[in-house]
């Protein structure tokens, strides 16, 4: 993003490249100035008239759109393919999940929002939770369909309108979100897609029409939005980085927990905020749990994010493969030891090898900065509390996983600074229950009942002696 300026920014082209072959699949003009204005126009007209609506009715139209999404699963799930790699099983698995978001929501939001009751010296005092106006969703490439309704079904159903700035490598998939809504009779400007340039973002949020800002994405980009929005003194919530730690102690089930780890690191080709990053193992069992990952990683299958039989897609673009390539080579140089992997492929597309590196240490960039792809570091700890210590040693928060016995794991959960915990399994994000980062990786959370509050206005209300 870049300082406001008093002259309009150039006109670009959103552009999605198939990063299975490098080839241009999709251009779309970004939104003129014009156009902007017409967006948050029809959002905040939208609004005054969807703040009116019933539970029942907004539930009504997420559940539209949700068995919307489900009946063109193999219409829309190759968009994702197409546009960031995701191998088309991955992407069917996505649009469901999307789905599901939205019935959640529909179900479960009025009991979210209802009426808090809480006594005083009134004849009656509660809190009820109101809609604020527009929310901004600026959203990432990698999940592109989860991301939206993830931001987007909580604020519609609290009574808030939304516009979705998407990534401008994955045109389609925006397009593709907002068309779900038209599809089954969405009021006009309830949900829109703003297909603006990166360059426009700050104008959108500093517009009074916009009334908060979620958003996804790095930890320098959730910098500039948080700083903007808090000029505006507009609520944000920021789901950012992760270098997400999974801890592997003596008393682990290593055969499962080597299975889930590879399953964590790769996912999405690895491109995945809450992947398990740092696999911090205690020395006793170091060596049989590196043979026993590194078995589990070789044996994914890289290829064709079309066919069916893909674990392992490309990188999404170019750039973000050779960063990738630069935090493995400078850990090699710096001591790491590399095991599976680390070579960079020849040949069409942006694939990168699933690689193992061992001997990981602070300091090193495969442990201080966020490793977007499938490669999976391994430090070694002394015991439980020097795997703790490197645990924390992170400017992130997001998630973190503990393999060990169960309530010893619920235990040291306490002590991991992180936003979300496993013991004994994979860390995911799920409708039913909040997810978010601390330190670095953000502030504020989405799914579960936390998420639908962040965009309300919790008015109190104080009654006092009824009169006639």
């Amino acid at each position: 993003m870049t300082t406001q300026s008093t002259q309009a920014s150039p006109r670009t082209a959103l552009t999605a490249v198939d990063p299975s072959t490098g080839a241009v699949v999709r251009e779309v003009p970004a939104a003129t100035p014009a156009q902007i204005d017409a967006v948050l126009d029809r959002a905040r007209s939208a609004f005054l008239a969807w703040r009116e609506t019933s539970f029942e009715e907004r539930a009504a139209l997420l559940e539209a759109v949700a068995a919307h999404l489900r009946e063109h699963v193999e219409e829309l799930a190759p968009l994702m393919t197409e546009e960031m790699g995701k191998p088309i099983g991955e992407a069917r698995g996505e649009v469901a999940k999307a789905a599901w978001a939205a019935e959640h929501y529909a179900a479960h939001g009025a009991d979210y929002l209802a009426d808090q009751h809480i006594a005083s010296d009134a004849s009656s005092s509660y809190v009820q939770h109101l809609p604020l106006g527009t929310v901004l969703g600026v959203l990432p490439w990698n999940a592109p369909f989860w991301l939206a309704f993830r931001f987007a079904a909580p604020a519609l159903m609290a009574g808030n309108t939304a516009v979705m700035k998407h990534d401008p490598h994955v045109p389609g998939c925006a397009a593709a979100i907002e068309e779900a809504f038209r599809a089954v009779g969405a009021p006009e400007g309830v949900f829109q897609t703003l297909h603006a340039a990166t360059a426009d973002v700050e104008q959108v949020i500093r517009d009074p029409r916009i009334q908060a800002v979620s958003f996804t994405g790095s930890d320098r980009a959730g910098a500039v939005v948080a700083s903007i929005a808090a000029s505006e003194i507009k609520p944000a919530v920021l789901e950012l980085g992760g270098s997400d730690p999974c801890l592997v102690l003596a008393d682990a089930d290593l055969e499962e927990a080597a299975r889930v780890a590879a399953l964590s690191r790769i996912i999405n080709a690895g491109q995945s905020c809450i992947a398990a990053k740092r696999v911090i193992v205690e020395r006793p069992v170091h060596d049989r749990f590196v043979e026993l990952l590194a078995a589990q990683l070789a044996a994914l299958v890289v290829g064709d994010p079309r066919e069916e039989t893909t674990q392992v897609g490309p990188i999404a673009r170019a750039e973000l493969r050779e960063n990738l390539h630069r935090q493995v080579t400078t850990s090699v140089e710096a001591g790491a030891e590399l095991v599976l992997g680390g070579e960079m492929p020849t040949g069409e597309g942006f694939y990168y090898p699933v690689t193992l590196l061992t001997g990981v240490e602070a300091g090193m960039s495969a442990c201080t900065e966020e490793t977007f792809g499938p490669v999976a570091s391994v430090m070694v700890a002394e015991d439980a509390e020097h795997a703790l210590s490197l645990a924390n040693d992170t400017p992130y928060g997001l998630g973190a996983s503990i393999w060990t016995e169960t309530s010893r794991g619920e235990a040291m959960a306490r002590r991991i600074e992180a936003g979300q915990v496993s013991v004994n399994g994979i860390v995911k994000t799920d409708p039913r229950l909040p997810s978010g980062g601390i330190k670095r990786s953000g502030y504020g959370r989405e799914l579960g009942p936390h998420g639908i509050r962040e965009f309300v206005n919790a008015q109190q209300v104080w009654v006092g002696p009824a009169r006639s």
